[in-house]
């Protein structure tokens, strides 16, 4: 009987993996499997995902692989012959399923207000105002108030008023008026009232009055009356504060939203750059505005 291997792959936005194109539901197949040289490529351990497709510009599948089978040595990475495109996980459903891939493998127990630390690959999950810290690739969990820590490509995930910390291509999420970081390439998540940042070409999303704030080459967005910084892109919900400074930047707000766009030349120095304010008159809801030779213009997404 043929092995079938449950893994997850990572894509670009949009579905596609070394310039071929993926279909949730369909199946693929190629000649040769040889890991890290051909064949169709995922990981059996999720977390693994996010070394080679980071969070912040990336999507993820469960998938089925079989036929020929090369497993990777320094990861859980396979290459195979076959592949079965299953369906599509955000980022929480990528966690959930590190999160149980681990559990299957062994067992740990940690009561609430205690601390849980767990190695590289591993998952730690504390309870109420506990602390989870995990190595790289592995995934922290802590409850109401408490402080998750995970390492690079890790997932660490925190409460209400929690903290979440994740490494370079990590992801971190934090719930309500909590804190989430995450490094270059990571992706962070705060609920409303949150404060979400993310490093050099992250994502950092905040909700209703939270604060996002991405870098270099970074996108920012936060709800209603929030504020969003970068140096990328950055975008607020209606009565926020949109500001982006840099080369090609661009900014979009709700109504009564302030757009704040800054254009830089060489060595960071500002050349140009505007304030103003949705109206929806001279200047629209929702769309995105940069700054060409000192003047305001509508830009695409």
């Amino acid at each position: 009987m043929e092995e079938i291997i449950k893994s997850y792959k990572g894509f670009n936005k949009d579905m596609t993996c070394k310039d071929k194109q993926y279909e949730v539901g369909k199946d693929y197949e190629e000649d040769k499997a040889v890991a890290c040289e051909c064949g169709m490529h995922a990981c059996e351990y999720p977390l693994d995902c996010f070394k080679y497709y980071p969070p912040s510009k990336s999507v993820y599948c469960e998938v089925e692989q079989s036929g020929d089978i090369s497993r990777h040595d320094d990861d859980s990475k396979i290459a195979s012959t076959k592949m079965h495109i299953g369906a599509q996980l955000n980022i929480a459903g990528v966690v959930n399923a590190a999160i149980k891939y681990t559990k299957e493998k062994v067992k740990t127990t940690c009561i609430e207000s205690k601390a849980a630390t767990a190695g590289d690959r591993g998952a730690a999950t504390a309870g109420d105002r506990g602390a989870a810290t995990a190595g790289d690739c592995g995934a922290a969990t802590a409850g109401y108030r408490g402080a998750a820590t995970a390492g690079d490509c890790g997932a660490a995930t925190a409460g209400y008023c929690g903290a979440a910390t994740a490494g370079g291509c990590g992801a971190a999420t934090a719930g309500d008026c909590g804190a989430a970081t995450a490094g270059d390439c990571g992706a962070a998540t705060a609920g409303d009232r949150g404060a979400a940042t993310a490093g050099g070409c992250g994502a950092a999303t905040a909700g209703y009055c939270g604060a996002a704030t991405a870098g270099y080459c970074g996108a920012a967005t936060a709800g209603d009356r929030g504020a969003a910084t970068s140096r990328g892109k950055s975008s607020t919900g209606e009565n926020g504060l949109s500001v982006a400074r840099g080369n090609g930047v661009k900014a979009k707000g709700g109504i009564g939203s302030i757009l704040v766009i800054a254009e830089e030349k060489n060595s960071c120095k500002i050349s140009n750059w505007k304030a103003v304010v949705v109206d929806g008159v001279n200047i629209k809801a929702d769309t995105w505005y940069m700054l060409k030779d000192g003047e305001l213009i509508e830009a695409e997404d």
